[in-house]
């Protein structure tokens, strides 16, 4: 664990890319939940039950950042409701393909109805509302550095909002060129 941040409520930890946040069917082990279970001697927050104690989110298997996690029930509760009403700022960069532009996307996000592990974008309301503002920091031609202020938080929101666009993740199995 990269912790970066601790005291007797919550911690903040660096999150590597390839290291899955909770045990699910095909990443039984080697997760995050294991190590902090491990790492605070079984002392987080309960609200979730034995799979997932102290997540108050979590961030996709490939993706590196910052997570918080909850070390007691009240701070568990009070961190969820900032998360549901979207008063912490989450930013994130990426390197994608192409040279998109500055903009917000916004839609609905929605299971694939084809491909189970894929979500995809819609316009007619099915699903959950996503928004995200997307600023160009730096062009390399083919590819570009952008960072993705995020409004809302759903499963695979930035993949699936960058792939709307035709800029997918640079890397990306699921949803990349």
């Amino acid at each position: 664990l990269d912790i970066v941040y601790e005291d007797d409520d919550l911690l903040v930890l660096n999150k590597q890319a390839g290291i899955v946040t909770h045990p699910a069917p095909g990443n039984e082990t080697g997760t995050i939940v294991q190590a902090l279970l491990y790492y605070t001697s079984n002392s987080l927050s309960s609200i979730n039950g034995n799979s997932r104690p102290g997540i108050v989110h979590r961030l996709d298997k490939e993706t590196s950042g910052l997570m918080v996690v909850a070390k007691n029930n009240y701070v568990h509760l009070q961190l969820s409701e900032q998360f549901k009403i979207h008063s912490i700022l989450r930013k994130y960069q990426a390197v994608v393909w192409g040279v998109p532009v500055n903009q917000t996307i916004e839609g609905y996000i929605e299971r694939h109805k084809i491909n189970r592990k894929k979500m995809c974008l819609n316009k007619k309301g099915l699903g959950k509302y996503s928004k995200t503002k997307l600023t160009l920091l730096k062009s390399f031609g083919n590819a570009s550095l952008i960072e993705c202020k995020l409004y809302t938080g759903r499963t695979h929101q930035v993949r699936v909002h960058l792939t709307s666009i035709n800029s997918p993740l640079v890397g990306d199995k699921i949803y990349g060129k």
